[in-house]
Parts: C-alpha cells; sequence; structure tokens
C-alpha cells in the first residue's frame, strides 16, 4: 500500500486569481488525455502486462493520481476567489451552476469525463504504444497551457507536470524494448 504525506509532489503556486486559465486546466483533470484517465489506464494495463514492467505501470499509473491532485489544487486557487460573475465571464457558468467551485471530472469544453477515454486492448505492445501516445498529447497540452498562461509562479508548476510526461513516455519506450527483446527470445513453433 502506500504512505501518504499530506504534501504535493511538487509545490503550486498561482499568482492571481485566474477563472479562464484554470477552464484551461480543467482539461488535464477529466480530459480524454488527462491525468485521470492516464492513470486509471495505467493501473488498468497492469493485469494484462509482463512481469518484468507490471511496476512501471503502476508507479506512473499511482504518480498520475498525484499530478491530478496538483492540477486539482491549481484549479481551486485560481477560482477560490473568483465571483460568479468572474466565473461566468471565464467561460464556467454552466459549470458553477452545477458543481459551484467544485471540481468536476470534465473536459476544458464542459464534457463530462467518460471511461472510453481509457485505453486498454490487452496486448502489451499496443498498449504501451497507446501510453507513450497518452504521455505525448499530455506533454503537448500543457505546453499550449503554458503558451496560454501569464502566470510565471503556475508555469512553474505546469513545466514540471510536462517534464514528468517526458519521462512517463520515455520509460514506456524503454517497455516495449524489454517486451519486444524477451518476445525475440521466445521461439514460436
Amino acid at each position: 500500500m502506500w504512505y501518504y504525506e499530506k504534501k504535493l509532489q511538487y509545490p503550486v503556486r498561482v499568482g492571481t486569481c485566474n477563472p479562464k486559465l484554470a477552464k484551461f486546466l480543467i482539461e488535464q483533470y477529466g480530459g480524454s488525455d488527462g491525468e485521470l484517465a492516464a492513470a486509471l489506464r495505467y493501473l488498468n494495463q497492469r493485469y494484462t502486462i509482463p512481469d518484468q514492467v507490471i511496476g512501471l505501470l503502476n508507479d506512473i499509473g499511482t504518480e498520475e493520481f498525484a499530478h491530478l491532485e496538483m492540477i486539482a489544487t491549481m484549479v481551486y486557487k485560481l477560482t477560490k476567489d473568483a465571483t460568479p460573475e468572474e466565473l461566468k465571464e471565464a467561460g464556467l457558468g454552466a459549470h458553477y451552476v452545477n458543481h459551484g467551485k467544485s471540481l468536476f471530472y470534465e473536459n476544458a469544453a464542459g464534457a463530462n469525463f467518460t471511461a472510453s477515454y481509457i485505453a486498454s486492448k490487452g496486448d502489451p505492445i499496443t498498449d504501451l504504444y497507446e501510453d507513450i501516445a497518452a504521455e505525448e498529447k499530455a506533454r503537448a497540452t500543457y505546453q499550449w497551457i503554458i503558451n496560454l498562461s501569464d502566470d510565471p509562479m503556475l508555469n512553474d508548476g505546469l513545466n514540471f507536470l510536462r517534464q514528468r510526461e517526458i519521462v512517463h513516455s520515455q520509460r514506456f519506450r524503454e517497455a516495449v524494448e524489454i517486451i519486444k527483446e524477451e518476445q525475440g527470445k521466445k521461439k514460436i513453433f
């Protein structure tokens, strides 16, 4: 099991209340390429992956939950002092009506999270290539959010998350090679 230390994986700071930026970040909370989808995907796939890489999927899957917690903290800090009118102006009026200032698993366009975001084929190579693609899509999304942000304090945390996506992609690429090497050792008659 895990030991929970009551601190984030990386400090989350924001400069000012900014519900427009929070709306963009919600994509990484409940979007198809966000942290929740990644965590659930990897923790589900570990059951049909070879023993050599089960730990990798478990480790990255649980780290994605830490990233989800960071995104939630960012969104909370960006919206906690916002008025209902400011939330409405930022495109979060419907969210406010349905959830107040509480977070909800949806994407930046307001579409609810769905299990169809969680790809799992049961073939280790196929699943790992899906995981590589997911990490690269998340990396790109973080970069695009950084491009839209004028908050250097927030961007520090977003850059950390972006870098972790790169590391995860690299680890999944290494896992593909490990599995291919093992498959090459087995002769199929």
